[in-house]
């Protein structure tokens, strides 16, 4: 049944409620990454090209970790619609005491790991050192890192995307001050970047921890860590690790096959995956939304309300697309200038962020159609899916012979989601009520 136009405002006005806020939230964290880019671009394409490589390990495991915010977004969401605020903020707790533990854990494996890790991405020999230091000292911060992610999921769960908003905000502005200080003023080098983000998160971390521990108060939820409810959140959470991980799989394999090509690729490489990143962030924010109103409107039974939100996220994702295209390609000659990127680089640059332009229209669709399934809880298809597109793109990857021809690879994949994704969408398979 269509919406009335009456109808289509409110869910418009309630759509924007939450990704608005999410949208400002979610740029503000690529936004400042570029920034950290823009600062170590002063100390040579060398520097860039370690920050990639270990930025992209670091992106890998925090992003596998995702399922913390969004396994969590959708928890804490079917319980609020269902009327269950109490359980809602004890599925908050638990998010949080579980993303510590894995914290902890991923520190401890992977600092003596560091090393490995940075020539499993076959980084040229001139950034490897560099990078093996960025990622050792990046790593300090990985259990606030986590704490961020699931804080933010508590929140976004109930229906609240203002106060990730100041924190995300706050936390970057901060990170960002800190490496130029650290970077420029005191000359620490690409190890004043890490420092100075590991300083942030673990700020922003805190103020999370204060706003969901009042909440937990207030509610009457245990503060006390619970086995039985970590244990759930972590077994829910499997299915969009292994989505997660196919996602990573993609981006560390572009990022493998750009380093073999030389340093000013894999710089070039770098600088356009934080753009993109930029982008994606940008459209997620309707996603986001999808996440925490499905959950809400499913946990309280109103399976044709899910399906209009649904169909008007999409409308909004496609036309987010389009606008971002279009900005893309008016800012295209901007972009080597505020990287101060050398001319092989800059070249490199022009050619790809027109693949990049191309795409956003079906990246439009596919965030929204994800964030819709994760807010249903459909974890087993969006991992089943995850797994066929990652296959689908790594040969056309692979066939490469340059740049160009492997963001065209990256595309492919984004269309192979949108056809797995829209596939499920249309169904009724997804569309499961209650708490």
């Amino acid at each position: 049944m269509p919406l009335t136009h009456s109808e289509r405002r409110a869910t418009d006005r309630e759509i924007l409620r939450l990704a608005v806020p999410a949208f400002a939230a979610l740029v503000a964290e690529p936004l400042f990454l570029l920034t950290d880019y823009a600062i170590v671009g002063r100390l040579g394409t060398g520097a860039v090209g370690a920050l990639s490589v270990a930025g992209t390990i670091m992106a890998t495991i925090v992003n596998v970790c995702v399922f913390l915010a969004y396994g969590t977004t959708a928890a804490v969401a079917r319980q609020v619609g269902a009327g269950n605020h109490r359980q809602a903020v004890q599925r908050g707790m638990d998010g949080l005491w579980l993303a510590a533990a894995i914290g902890v854990a991923v520190v401890a494996v992977c600092w003596p790991l560091a090393p490995g890790l940075v020539r499993l991405i076959d980084a040229p020999p001139e950034v490897t050192a560099d990078a093996i230091t960025y990622l050792r000292i990046s790593l300090v911060g990985t259990p606030m890192m986590l704490i961020v992610l699931a804080g933010t999921g508590v929140l976004r769960g109930l229906q609240d995307t203002v106060t990730p908003l100041v924190v995300s905000v706050g936390g970057f502005a901060l990170n960002a001050g800190l490496n130029a200080w650290f970077v420029l003023g005191l000359g620490w080098g690409l190890a004043g970047s890490a420092w100075g983000t590991v300083l942030a998160q673990t700020l922003a971390a805190g103020a999370y921890l204060i706003v969901v521990v009042r909440g937990a108060r207030r509610m009457g939820a245990s503060l006390r860590p619970d086995p039985v409810g970590i244990k759930a959140s972590g077994t829910a959470g499997i299915a969009l690790l292994i989505r997660t991980v196919c996602l990573r799989i993609v981006l560390v394999a572009a990022t493998v096959i750009a380093a073999r090509m030389g340093v000013a690729e894999v710089a070039a490489h770098g600088i356009t995956t934080q753009l993109w990143t930029l982008l994606a962030f940008a459209l997620d924010a309707i996603a986001i939304a999808g996440q925490a109103l499905t959950g809400k409107l499913l946990g309280a039974g109103d399976v044709v309300g899910a399906r209009q939100v649904t169909g008007r996220m999409v409308l909004w994702g496609v036309g987010g697309g389009v606008l971002l295209g279009l900005i893309v390609i008016g800012c295209r000659p901007l972009v080597p200038g505020i990287f101060h990127a050398e001319p092989a680089v800059a070249a490199h640059l022009g050619a790809m962020l027109w693949v990049v332009a191309a795409f956003q229209p079906v990246s439009g669709v596919v965030f929204v159609l994800d964030g819709v399934l994760i807010g249903a809880g459909d974890q087993r298809y969006l991992a089943w899916a995850g797994a066929i597109t990652t296959v689908t793109y790594l040969p056309f990857a692979l066939m490469a012979g340059s740049l160009v021809g492997l963001w065209l690879a990256f595309g492919v994949w984004m269309l192979a989601r949108l056809v797995t994704l829209g596939l499920r969408a249309r169904g009724d398979a997804w569309m499961v009520s209650g708490a």
